[in-house]
């Protein structure tokens, strides 16, 4: 288990972006012999592992020997995104000799989270060419100092106020600022010239390495938990299900964009999955009885028990990390979760031998939501909502337990092959 959560922690640092996970999905899945789908190329029919990718978001499959189209699909969604700060279209400015970069806040952040940390920047530059290249300055490059509290004597009695536009700006040096800087250095970063590129899509991100803590080690706190932990476990499920998959097709999808609430190409809402699903059920007649059949497990991080907050969580259907992923229930459909899904879940965890637990918001304590009321609104399957407990979630750094991961995966695996 611990082994699982070290590699989970080399997958966050792999992972600074969208575009990176998907990167790194792509290297792990060609490493297990998928191939890829061209998504705009001939449909490839017949058994195997392909994936398809487009921008920040990746789906996967694996058709086992002797399963035609048209069966049914055990689905995992989670997605790669995460709350940060974005770098704005013109990112060079500054002020009183500090050279800055302009961000916007990407996603429901806790902004004071991101304050006094050392931060990189990362994410894709896009070419004259009609080519992307990706970026990492996995380094000490950003920072976003706080005031001192000699000139803001209040802040621990008042509570701290930022404004997003006027104190969030991360320094960079000093000096004079000039356009174009930014851009230059990263160029330099990527091995292209500056002239070559027209366009960027960069946040800043945490460079602090996870790292396990507790008197046993029995917590990891790394950044991005929420929610490439849900990713790095479907991954690993899709892999593991391609052995064991008969009579179903297991699918994973990690969507782009879910933070802002999945209205995009690439996001739950838009189009891409139901078009792979459609191909994979053999076309639009036949696709009806192969989505009846089908269901899907959308995998999010959830609330963990805060110790100081109790009064915050519901007495009954508190979370805690290392006893298990928690499924998910809302009787207002913030979750997708109903009594037949639960079942499904369940029935996988006791074949899996894995512990969980069950998640409901406090009534007064209204909670999020996921992919999977978008996904069963859209497409028509029975949906389970599911994830490992974190504390902390929407900052710059979260926190889980160890085994948890392990506990995920295994669960996720005999989900994506139940035939029942």
């Amino acid at each position: 288990m611990t082994d699982l959560a070290q590699d989970l922690a080399d997958f966050i640092t792999a992972a600074p972006t969208p575009y990176h996970a998907v990167a790194e999905g792509v290297r792990r899945l060609t490493a297990a012999g998928f191939v890829e789908q061209p998504e705009t190329g001939s449909w490839t029919d017949g058994p195997g592992g392909r994936y398809l990718v487009r921008d920040g978001t990746l789906l996967a499959w694996f058709v086992p020997e002797g399963v035609a189209p048209g069966a049914p699909m055990r689905i995992f969604a989670a997605h790669t995104d995460s709350p940060t700060l974005k770098v704005k279209p013109r990112p060079d400015t500054g002020a009183g000799g500090w050279r800055q970069v302009a961000v916007e806040v990407y996603g429901g952040a806790l902004w004071n989270s991101w304050l006094d940390r050392d931060l990189g920047l990362a994410g894709r530059l896009a070419l004259y060419d009609g080519t992307t290249v990706l970026v990492d300055v996995h380094r000490p490059l950003l920072r976003v100092p706080q005031l001192a509290i000699h000139l803001d004597r209040g802040v621990n009695n008042d509570g701290l106020r930022l404004d997003a536009q006027q104190h969030l700006l991360p320094i960079w040096g000093l000096g004079a600022t000039e356009d174009g800087d930014l851009l230059e250095f990263l160029a330099g970063e990527a091995g292209v010239t500056p002239d070559e590129v027209a366009a960027h899509d960069l946040v800043v991100h945490d460079v602090t390495p996870p790292a396990r803590l507790g008197e046993e080690e029995e917590l990891l706190a790394a950044p991005r938990l929420d929610n490439l932990a849900s990713v790095h476990a479907g991954l690993g499920a899709l892999l593991a299900a391609a052995d064991d998959a008969a009579g179903v097709v297991p699918v994973f999808v990690g969507f782009d964009h879910e933070e802002i609430g999945s209205g995009s190409a690439t996001g739950a809402a838009g189009p891409l999955l139901e078009t792979v699903l459609t191909r994979l059920a053999g076309g639009f007649d036949a696709r009806g009885a192969a989505f009846a059949g089908s269901r899907c497990l959308s995998v999010d991080v959830t609330h963990a028990a805060h110790p100081n907050y109790l009064g915050h969580h519901d007495p009954t259907h508190r979370s805690v990390p290392n006893e298990g992923p928690a499924l998910k229930v809302n009787a207002n459909q913030r979750y997708a979760t109903d009594a037949p899904g639960a079942a499904a879940w369940h029935r996988a965890c006791r074949d899996a031998g894995v512990p969980t637990q069950v998640f409901v918001g406090k009534n007064t304590v209204p909670c999020g939501t996921t992919v999977g009321p978008i996904l069963a609104t859209r497409l028509g399957i029975r949906t389970v909502d599911v994830g490992i407990p974190v504390l902390s979630m929407h900052s710059a750094r979260e926190l889980c337990g160890v085994h948890d991961p392990a506990h995920l995966s295994a669960a996720a695996t005999a989900f994506l092959t139940d035939p029942i």
